[in-house]
């Protein structure tokens, strides 16, 4: 209750939330795309590549902006998407392997980029190295709205596009054959990934903004088998993760936002991947172990039939023991038995002997007839 009293009363966490919900909104729904695309690696190769953008940017203006560094940002992002591409193009080196040599590579380069920043008399280590790691504290105002406003820019470029995206991350093959730019829509919606990844970094930084890209999106897949839904859903997941995150590290001393909001969307997938009504683990099991049941259930029921067939009348009633050993596992046939009376297929004659009633007779019947191959008939 606390927590929620200071979102809307405290000046600098209702800022820093602002902006982390900002942040998850447009990093989840351009996330959904690279997840259907099976490029959920790609965010995490956009943000490593970013940092040299970062230093880059830096050292050419002498600038410690928002704004500069966000479009130096996005210019090594944009560049190392575009190297990533003409790489698998023109070698055989497949689309992972080259994901990882970007990565690295510009990673690296940033690096001694800012270790060489770090040793100028005038640099005063600029700041940059919190762009590492994020530092969602130092949000201000002025940053909230460069991000909602380039934000904006992105979802504006998905909503325009939106067929087309559709198109090229479900078959892009069909998309060719109808005259669809391919390579150039391609290019653009890495392009809008690549400016939700940069408005992220002063956030959560470049070694954790993957998650803010990957988590969202793969929570949401879990819940719909639409996309409209799934790019809604994954904006809303990264939405309230952001929050969530900026809300509980302000109520822990020295807990760093940007890993916060991360373990907030770790927690977001995990209960999508065990509650989620489609495909939720807790669900499949749920309905794994109803199925068995009902297989076992029927089983029983034509045992009894089988039986039954060898007989004048499909009600003639057998011992428990004899269909016991025609069950697997043994000892289950009671069970099943009395599941079976609950729903009026069988009634109990004696202590020992079951029968099929004329309403199981019709239900066996009807087993028979949907899965001949199956249960054989006298």
């Amino acid at each position: 209750m606390d927590v929620l009293i200071d979102l809307f009363s405290d000046y600098t966490l209702r800022v820093v939330a602002l902006g982390a919900a900002i942040l998850g909104m447009s990093s989840g729904a351009l996330g959904a795309f690279a997840v259907l695309r099976r490029q959920s690696l790609l965010g995490d190769a956009i943000s490593h590549a970013a940092l040299p953008g970062i230093a880059l940017a830096f050292l050419l203006t002498g600038s410690k902006a928002p704004l500069v560094l966000v479009l130096g940002a996005a210019i090594a992002g944009w560049l190392g998407t575009l190297l990533i591409l003409a790489v698998t193009e023109t070698s055989r080196i497949k689309y992972d392997s080259a994901l990882g040599m970007m990565l690295s590579v510009f990673f690296g380069f940033g690096l001694v980029l800012l270790t060489f920043i770090q040793k100028r008399p005038d640099a005063n280590q600029a700041g940059l190295d919190t762009y590492l790691f994020g530092q969602a504290a130092s949000l201000r105002v002025s940053d909230v709205i460069t991000m909602a406003s380039i934000a904006a820019l992105a979802l504006a470029g998905v909503a325009v596009f939106w067929k087309e995206f559709k198109v090229l991350s479900f078959d892009p093959d069909f998309g060719r054959s109808i005259g669809f730019p391919i390579r150039r829509l391609d290019i653009g919606l890495t392009t809008l990934l690549v400016i939700s990844i940069v408005i992220g970094l002063q956030t959560v930084g470049v070694v954790l903004m993957s998650a803010m890209i990957i988590s969202p999106a793969a929570a949401a897949r879990q819940w719909t088998d639409r996309l409209g839904r799934m790019v809604i859903l994954s904006g809303l997941f990264g939405a309230v993760a952001g929050v969530t995150g900026a809300a509980l590290s302000s109520a822990k001393a020295n807990l760093p936002t940007g890993p916060t909001i991360v373990v907030a969307v770790s927690a977001i997938v995990a209960v999508s991947l065990l509650l989620a009504p489609n495909r939720g683990m807790v669900w499949s099991r749920l309905r794994a172990w109803r199925a068995g049941r009902r297989l076992r259930m029927d089983a029983v029921l034509m045992d009894l039939f089988l039986l039954a067939t060898q007989h004048d009348s499909a009600e003639y009633p057998h011992d428990r023991r004899v269909l016991d050993a025609m069950s697997f596992p043994r000892g289950a046939t009671t069970r099943n038995l009395r599941l079976l009376e609950d729903r009026g297929y069988v009634q109990r004659i004696d202590a020992t002997r079951w029968a099929l009633t004329a309403v199981g007779a019709d239900r066996a019947r009807m087993l028979a007839h949907e899965n001949p191959s199956e249960w054989r008939t006298a």
